[in-house]
């Protein structure tokens, strides 16, 4: 099992930038797909954004698309999402996760959570 640790959330103004950071344990982050998820009050969790294992592969969800970018540095088992252009409805628990493959995480895919870092943007 791979121990994940979020960090970066905070309370940030429309239009401003975030960038969260997930540090992982163990030796297998560096063959694993990561991914970003987060869940809103009342809503059900969703995908935000993937990243292969050597980083040349990235996908993210039509909302965040152009404003969010995620990248991943395997020396240093961390994983990060630089959020700009935030708005009110990118207000979430943001959930750093590792997949079961190599190339990408969904849902499904997901062997490990991490615990979650808030991310509050004010109009």
């Amino acid at each position: 099992q791979v121990q994940l640790v979020e960090s970066g959330g905070g309370l940030v103004q429309a239009g401003g930038s975030l960038r969260l950071s997930c540090a992982a344990s163990g030796r297998t982050f560096s063959s694993s797909a990561m991914g970003w998820f987060r869940q809103a009050p009342g809503k059900e969790r969703e995908f935000v954004a993937t990243i292969s294992w050597s980083g040349g592969g990235t996908w993210y969800a039509d909302s965040v698309k152009g404003r969010f970018t995620i990248s991943r540095d395997n020396a240093k088992n961390t994983v990060y999402l630089q959020m700009n252009s935030l708005k009110p409805e990118d207000t979430a628990v943001y959930y750093c996760a590792r997949s079961r493959n190599s190339y990408n995480a969904y849902e499904g895919s997901v062997a490990d959570w991490g615990q979650g870092t808030q991310v509050t943007v004010s109009s």
